[in-house]
């Protein structure tokens, strides 16, 4: 038989651009003739998918091996596809006859593809598209398994004969080019057929036909219908030139750049969808996060008996795998474990500093020595907020493990059990913005504490249950003394204090000024025979200029100094957190003592020279800068007598009295304020020696020792 050019159906240029492309999808349109029956199409793409995959050949003869599992799987699957079947078979069949007679008569490629259209008109657009590669895939498979059991199956071997096909099956080194072009444009056509069919498959609740991502993709989709038919009909027409011209055909490379243009054109249509597609699935995961984040925010609003839905809300379990990494046993537990307990979310990014989680390790250790006590009565669960817009690589999972190797307390078991709709609510609601968080769950689920952090770092596991109401109570209790300063950052405070001791607390960065104020104090202390005990507490943010000062104070017997640097951060941020938890009881430094001592402290520490303070007992506390301090250590010969009549500590704030001046510049750095709260706490800010509100300014800073 003799086949023209008209048999091939070889494209015309003009066909294959973007314009010639919408005017073929215009035709298309025109035909189509929805029936309004609506058929799952993805389980119809999964057989002819499967098809593909196992009729590829690796030489003939060579049988490809499935194990006797996945034989079970398949059999399973497609016993469920029977009834679809009974209803498509007659299509897929009519498709298969009506390509092969009209190849065979020498009819083109592109009225060849009209006339399928027209069969499949009353189906939806990605049951066109599947219909026409399942007809093409029982082609390929019927002559494929001739090509794979003819060396070994009788029957395989006379159907081969009668199809002339002996002669090219002994030229492997020419069957093989030309299916490897054959497999091409088959994935390129499986891959537009599976995104058509993710398309008809998109939630109507959370996209519509008018969304602009959607309404463009269902614009071309018919162009792609259009080529994925036509590509079927060109790879049948491959197939029939195998079985009628033979060798001559095999080696002919008349067809290369029409199977190629083909396959870029598919190819092109396919990465045009998929852009849409994922455009369109954003838009799904957008509307899903938003309704996720009202869900959310009506369940805390709500009233429940115990924690498990507000728990389950925020900690998206996958795989039914338990969500709860222990960090003491290192096994993975269940939330259920946390029924009706207090549970506290210590929220971060990856960036946690190690010195914070060094001292909430040792505050939570020291909570589980005694288990029963009604301090104890809380678990932990660390919630790692991690940006879902970059990618979660080997970097930040040794980071997050790393981080969570630290952690005695609970942790999810990973951060993308964080949903997006959770960092939200967690960021707007909470307020979360790099700054760690410790926000309070009591055992119902409610929020009774957006933030602990303060509460914790002040006074441990004391505060429990960590409410506002048991804030207020703390701070009822306590006056401005050594004890609230300092005695949890050093054992041997407690004991100086039971012995009745001078304690001073002394910090900067100036060593000669240390070796001078604490050989100085020793002096004066000898001579006025009390018993001084020092300590140094360095600066806030303690950097290797401080570690080096710890390391000659100790060296040179100078004075005390705490067991680790970290202690040092952690006698900073305790005065931080006092202020932060004083501010948001409303309290101002005009009217409260303790806010006074804690801005002068805060104060000091954003000075570039030294400071001390020295007490004795609940009610006697001295305090300076470095010069005044220093100044009037030495002058302690004029105001020794006071010291005698009034006692040490009187007779120093006296003197200390005498040298102030009118002149004065105290800076104050107040950490974790944002540039918008400046506005809204400038007014209470005010000057501790003068009362008169000070300046706000902004500040960045770089220290690099």
């Amino acid at each position: 038989m003799e086949l023209s050019s008209g048999f091939y159906g070889r494209s015309n240029p003009h066909m294959l651009s973007a314009s010639g492309g919408k005017a073929m999808g215009k035709l298309i349109e025109a035909t189509h003739e929805p029936a309004g029956v609506e058929i799952n199409m993805k389980p119809v793409l999964d057989i002819v998918e499967d098809i593909f995959e196992r009729a590829t050949p690796a030489a003939p003869g060579a049988i490809k091996q499935v194990d006797a599992s996945e034989s079970d799987e398949r059999a399973l699957h497609y016993s469920s596809l029977e009834q679809m079947m009974d209803v498509l078979s007659a299509t897929i069949n009519r498709i298969s006859c009506e390509i092969t007679y009209r190849l065979s008569i020498g009819e083109d490629a592109h009225s060849t593809t009209l006339a399928v259209a027209q069969i499949v008109k009353g189906y939806s657009w990605d049951a066109k598209i599947v219909l026409a590669l399942a007809a093409f895939a029982m082609t390929y498979g019927e002559f494929l398994l001739v090509v794979q059991l003819y060396a070994t199956n009788p029957l395989a071997k006379d159907v081969a004969l009668l199809k002339q096909l002996p002669e090219i099956l002994t030229r492997a080194d020419l069957l093989k080019p030309k299916f490897d072009t054959l497999a091409n444009l088959i994935n390129a056509m499986v891959v537009v057929a599976k995104c058509t069919v993710e398309f008809k498959g998109l939630p109507s609740k959370y996209i519509r036909p008018e969304d602009p991502e959607l309404s463009s993709a269902n614009a071309d989709i018919p162009s792609a219908v259009y080529w994925t038919i036509r590509s079927t009909v060109i790879c049948s027409s491959q197939i029939m030139g195998l079985i009628n011209m033979g060798h001559e055909f095999l080696s002919s490379t008349t067809d290369a750049w029409e199977l190629s243009s083909l396959t870029h054109n598919i190819n092109s249509i396919y990465n045009d969808l998929v852009e849409k597609l994922n455009r369109c699935r954003q838009r799904i995961n957008d509307r899903k996060d938003i309704e996720a984040f009202e869900t959310l925010v009506r369940l805390f609003d709500a009233i429940h008996i115990d924690n498990m839905k507000i728990l389950k809300a925020l900690i998206y379990a996958k795989d039914d795998q338990p969500p709860l990494w222990d960090g003491t046993t290192k096994q993975r537990v269940s939330i259920e474990l946390l029924r009706r307990r207090s549970v506290l979310l210590l929220i971060s990014d990856l960036e946690i500093p190690e010195k914070e989680l060094i001292i909430l390790e040792q505050i939570y250790n020291e909570s589980r020595v005694q288990p029963t006590r009604i301090e104890s009565q809380y678990e932990v669960i660390w919630i790692p907020i991690v940006d879902r817009s970059t990618t979660f690589d080997d970097t930040k999972r040794k980071q997050f493990e790393s981080l969570q190797a630290m952690m005695p307390w609970y942790s999810v078991g990973h951060p993308s059990m964080i949903q997006p709709a959770v960092m939200r609510y967690i960021k707007e609601v909470w307020g979360f913005n790099k700054k760690p968080l410790l926000v309070v769950l009591d055992p119902q689920g409610r929020v009774v504490n957006p933030n602990a952090m303060p509460m914790m770092f002040i006074w441990g596991s004391m505060a429990f249950p960590f409410t506002k109401l048991r804030e207020e109570a703390l701070w009822k209790e306590e006056t401005w003394r050594i004890e609230l300063l300092a005695d949890s950052i050093d054992p041997s405070i407690i004991n100086w204090l039971t012995d009745r001791k001078f304690i001073c607390l002394y910090g900067g960065e100036d060593m000669n000024w240390i070796r001078k104020f604490t050989t100085t104090a020793k002096a004066v202390a000898k001579t006025a025979n009390i018993q001084l005990e020092m300590l140094y507490v360095g600066k806030s943010n303690p950097r290797e200029r401080v570690r080096r000062n710890m390391t000659n104070i100790e060296l040179e017997n100078l004075s005390h100094t705490l067991s680790d640097i970290s202690l040092i951060w952690f006698f900073w941020v305790r005065l931080e957190s006092m202020w932060h938890s004083r501010a948001q009881h409303g309290v101002t430094v005009r009217n409260d003592l303790i806010m006074q001592e804690i801005l002068t402290m805060l104060g000091f520490d954003g000075s570039d020279q030294g400071w001390a303070v020295i007490s004795r007992g609940a009610d006697e506390m001295a305090r300076a800068k470095a010069e005044t301090f220093l100044k009037s250590l030495e002058e302690y010969t004029a105001w020794e007598a006071a010291a005698a009549e009034k006692g040490f500590i009187p007779a120093l704030n006296d003197h200390f009295r005498s040298l102030r001046t009118e002149h004065h510049c105290n800076r104050l750095t107040l950490p974790g304020i944002s540039v918008a709260e400046i506005g809204s706490i400038k007014d209470t800010v005010v000057c501790v020696d003068c009362g008169k509100p000070m300046e706000a300014l902004l500040m960045f800073r770089c220290c690099t020792d």
